[in-house]
């Protein structure tokens, strides 16, 4: 079709050609919806929801629409009510709607392309299920795209049309299947100015880290390091201890070549004396992402029944989901509600004793919230016991090492703690965590555990680390004081936006509704070598404006601030609020 078929996100300018396009299709083809004197075709759901738009030049060539869950109503409640579809009450549930495409370009693989960036764009917004209707008549086609029929039809005018779903997951999974080659023919010939990638990553993850291409993953390029702010990755802004940085640089070479203890008995001793906690009732890793893949593949089957919190950390939801391919349900942490966990609503969800396994990350990553301890003791202690606890603490010393759940861990089987050396104590790059259970527990992984689980650099480095907690204590009292400045810059920039500082080395700023994307921000910080987290990719609840920015020293969030602001004074003025047009009169049903 050419380089100069382009798909883009609707601008108030394309609106007017939308509703006209509308009309001639619905009204005039089809028979859906009586005739307008206007010629045009709106509905309700105009101004909320979103079109994406395919063009070849001036000219365009076809459209679809896309319902977000945080509209809070759907097309299809106007024919079914949440009783006869409870799906529609999921909070990660987009309706897609209404792809059109003028009759001359019919044959091409405008729709394809359309249907295809709408996953695309949904994925990229948290969004892990779709709703649409279907013409009864093209049943097979929709089929064929891994959509399937709920059992309700719905009737629309001359039109009947089968309500259907699928998962964003699946339902891309299947298109790449099919259609790999094609897309990967049509992507040098397509100008894609959607702010999500155009594939996604290959084990479909969104993990962080972006900012390490910006300096180079063939490692040839290492200077860079100096002009990159990796902000997107919640690394330490100081430096190890220096007892660290003297035992590492004591005899590198020794420690490059020399085999470490195959157990890492001395980091296990060392860890329990640091937090008074029996060796037996522990287990270490290189790194908590290590301990979370041995672990959970050991525990879980595709039968487990999991839940986690919504947002949180993506590791979890990748690895029960997509890798063991649990069945998943989600606790919503509610932005009105300050992203606290409701100890009464938790309860009461793990209640009916129905999952093998719950997770909760405190503090809570990505929001930065803290859930005292002794709430999460209450709910543990009055759930059902079959029912198996993960709490990850990587964060916590952010907070207060006395509010570890790792004592309770060591007495009561159904509890685990897994706490990460490597953001607290400036270890990333050595990969070293721990986790705490009942020492059969413990012993069990002990033996799934191959040896030499963790580099002898890294042995070196947490022992030495574990050994000054007068250093570490210093550098979390120094990232609260960053925090709280880096927040106050961030929020003078534009008193539309909205920033979170929470507890961690990390905020959250978010971006008006009817400005540009966090996508766009982050795309547009890039420019200065600056590397933020958009975090909608793990969570409809952010409506695709929120970012994540780690704590970084004072030039560094200096140059944070400033690339901020450079980008929203770039993003300003091609920004134009998609609203509805303000002429003529809503239809009685949207187009199917």
């Amino acid at each position: 079709m050419g380089r100069d078929l382009q798909l883009r996100a609707a601008t108030a300018e394309d609106l007017e050609w939308i509703h006209e396009l509308r009309h001639r299709v619905y009204a005039r083809e089809l028979g859906q919806h009586a005739p307008a004197p206007s010629g045009r075709l709106y509905d309700g759901l105009d101004g909320g929801n979103v079109y994406l738009v395919a063009a070849r030049g001036a000219a365009r060539i076809g459209f679809v629409s896309l319902t977000p869950p945080w509209l809070g109503r759907y097309a299809l409640d106007k024919y079914l009510t949440r009783d006869e579809l409870p799906l529609l009450d999921e909070s990660d549930l987009f309706e897609v709607r209404i792809l059109t495409v003028e009759p001359r370009w019919r044959a091409t693989a405008a729709a394809p392309l359309l249907m295809y960036a709408a996953l695309r764009w949904i994925a990229a917004r948290g969004g892990r299920r779709v709703v649409a209707m279907g013409r009864t008549e093209l049943l097979t086609m929709y089929r064929a795209a891994g959509l399937r029929p709920v059992g309700r039809t719905v009737h629309s005018g001359a039109l009947t049309f089968e309500v259907l779903t699928g998962g964003v997951t699946e339902l891309t999974e299947v298109t790449l299947d099919r259609y790999r080659t094609t897309l990967e023919r049509l992507r040098s010939a397509v100008d894609w100015r959607l702010d999500a990638a155009f594939f996604p990553r290959p084990d479909g993850c969104e993990h962080g880290g972006a900012s390490f291409t910006a300096v180079g993953t063939d490692f040839r390029s290492l200077h860079r390091r100096r002009q990159v702010v990796a902000a997107d990755v919640l690394d330490a802004w100081f430096p190890p201890a220096p007892g660290v940085r003297a035992v590492l640089a004591e005899d590198p070479a020794w420690a490059a070549r020399t085999s470490p203890p195959a157990g890492a008995e001395g980091l296990l001793a060392e860890i329990a004396t640091a937090r008074a906690l029996p060796a037996e009732a522990l287990a270490v890793g290189a790194g908590s992402s290590d301990l979370i893949f041995r672990a959970f593949c050991q525990w879980l089957t595709p039968d487990s029944r999991v839940l986690l919190t919504d947002p949180g950390y993506g590791e979890y939801a990748h690895v029960t989901e997509r890798v063991i391919g649990c069945r998943v349900d989600r606790f919503r942490l509610r932005r009105e509600d300050g992203w606290r966990i409701d100890p009464d609503r938790l309860s009461a969800a793990v209640g009916s004793g129905r999952y093998d396994l719950v997770v909760v990350v405190n503090p809570n990553n990505p929001t930065g919230r803290h859930a005292p301890a002794e709430e999460l003791r209450s709910v543990i202690a009055a759930a059902p016991a079959r029912t198996r606890w993960w709490v990850d603490e990587a964060y916590l010393g952010y907070v207060d090492l006395a509010e570890s759940l790792a004592g309770l861990a060591t007495v009561d089987p159904r509890v685990v703690v897994c706490s990460s050396l490597s953001k607290m104590y400036a270890l990333s790059g050595m990969r070293a965590a721990y986790l705490v259970a009942e020492p059969a527990t413990a012993g069990l992984l002990r033996r799934w555990t191959p040896p030499w689980p963790v580099s002898l650099p890294a042995q070196l480095a947490a022992v030495a680390a574990l050994r000054d907690p007068a250093y570490y204590g210093d550098r979390w009292l120094r990232t609260h004081a960053l925090r709280r400045q880096l927040a106050a810059d961030l929020a003078g920039l534009d008193e539309s936006i909205a920033v979170d500082e929470a507890v961690a080395n990390f905020l959250t700023l978010t971006l008006p509704s009817g400005g540009p994307s966090a996508a766009q921000l982050v795309n547009e910080c890039r420019r200065h070598d600056v590397y933020l987290r958009d975090l909608s990719p793990l969570s409809p609840e952010y409506h695709g404006r929120t970012v994540r920015i780690a704590v970084k020293d004072t030039d560094e969030n200096a140059r944070i601030v400033a690339a901020c602001r450079a980008a929203l004074d770039a993003l300003r003025p091609r920004t134009v609020p998609l609203v509805p047009m303000s002429e003529g009169v809503p239809a009685a049903g949207a187009a199917g």
